[in-house]
């Protein structure tokens, strides 16, 4: 059965992973409108994909109907634009994060969300995942460390030959997000608290989405730092929920020359790591190297892309009632640990700290 899309923000992402993967699998999907602020990108998309319904407003495109499912891929905090998709009655496929404040998620009305974080759905993740169930879950865990080097967006994805909106102004909607950030973390909060916030939400949110698949929730934090600049590296650490400790360190490296993640499970009996490739190269390999007995070292690779795999389980969710590997719960479980992050990085340096990060 075909489902027909909208989507709504057709940036890089849209351009660089979207517009290729719909277009080759068009015996599930049929993107029926497109939407964005910029009137070039989304004639740009629509152009590539051979739509004809173009908007620049999501009211009126979701009151023209005429599709079946909502991919929500524009930037910033995504709670408005997933509150009146979830309303018009439409199944939503959100890109993360959700939302920046665990009050947008509560106001949220019922229906089929999906939120997208599309490395819990590689290949490599999974056979980590049952390679670790095998041995024993997450109780035989004694560390999972985390390193992620991440060049300019522009660097990684000067490939594609993206279009660019010029056409639109962008300081309402800078602006809108502070506010959102401000009853995220208060009014007073710092630059760089809203930076580390940020970050957290933007990019390590897939290496939290990664622990709650690997160790369960929550995640706890009891330390946190950020040196080099904005956002410069951040190091997070912290007790797993069931046995053995973790650490992320995450640095921004302008020139570095690819993007590159690792993820490293030490268990009782070895290792496994997950080397993951630039995330918008698409059927680039996730590495897993299983490391055991006599030190044998055996890899486990698959071009299966994980976008891609994503996308099915959508159509899957939206045919079948299948549940996604995230919704808004764990969604929600990932604000809090962003919140946690800030708040003991404000601790730790003295910053004003509000909103309700306070509580965390």
């Amino acid at each position: 059965m075909s489902t027909r899309l909208a989507l709504v923000g057709c940036g890089a992402v849209t351009q660089a992973v979207y517009v290729p993967l719909l277009s080759r699998r068009r015996e599930l999907f049929e993107v029926t409108a497109v939407c964005d602020l910029s009137r070039t990108l989304a004639d740009a998309v629509g152009d590539r994909l051979g739509v004809t319904r173009r908007h620049t407003s999501l009211a009126g495109m979701l009151a023209e109907g005429g599709f079946d499912a909502v991919v929500m891929l524009a930037s910033g905090s995504h709670g408005e634009p997933v509150r009146q998709a979830l309303a018009a009655g439409y199944a939503v496929l959100c890109e993360k994060p959700l939302a920046l404040t665990e009050a947008e998620v509560a106001a949220l009305p019922e229906g089929r969300l999906m939120v997208g974080y599309m490395k819990q759905y590689d290949p490599a993740v999974r056979r980590a995942e049952e390679i670790l169930a095998e041995l024993g879950g997450a109780g035989v865990i004694r560390s999972v460390e985390v390193t992620v080097l991440h060049p300019s967006g522009e660097s990684q994805l000067a490939f594609a030959n993206l279009a660019h909106a010029r056409d639109v102004d962008v300081e309402p909607l800078r602006a809108a997000e502070n506010t959102i950030l401000d009853r995220a973390l208060g009014e007073e909060a710092t630059a760089e608290l809203r930076s580390v916030y940020s970050v957290a939400l933007g990019s390590i949110c897939h290496d939290l989405s990664l622990l709650r698949r690997f160790t369960g929730s929550p995640v706890a934090v009891d330390h946190v730092e950020n040196w080099g600049g904005s956002p410069g590296s951040i190091e997070i650490s912290g007790p797993l929920p069931v046995a053995g400790r973790y650490s992320i360190r995450w640095h921004y490296l302008e020139d570095y020359p690819a993007y590159r993640e690792t993820v490293a499970i030490h268990h009782t009996k070895g290792t496994l790591e997950l080397a993951f490739p630039a995330p918008y190269l698409m059927n680039a390999p996730t590495v897993l190297t299983v490391v055991s007995g006599a030190e044998s070292r055996n890899e486990y690779r698959d071009v299966t892309e994980a976008f891609e795999t994503q996308l099915l389980a959508f159509h899957a969710f939206v045919t079948s009632g299948k549940p996604p590997l995230t919704d808004a719960a764990g969604a929600l479980e990932d604000i809090v640990t962003a919140q946690r992050i800030a708040a003991r990085y404000a601790v730790r340096h003295d910053l004003a700290l509000g909103g309700e990060a306070r509580e965390r």
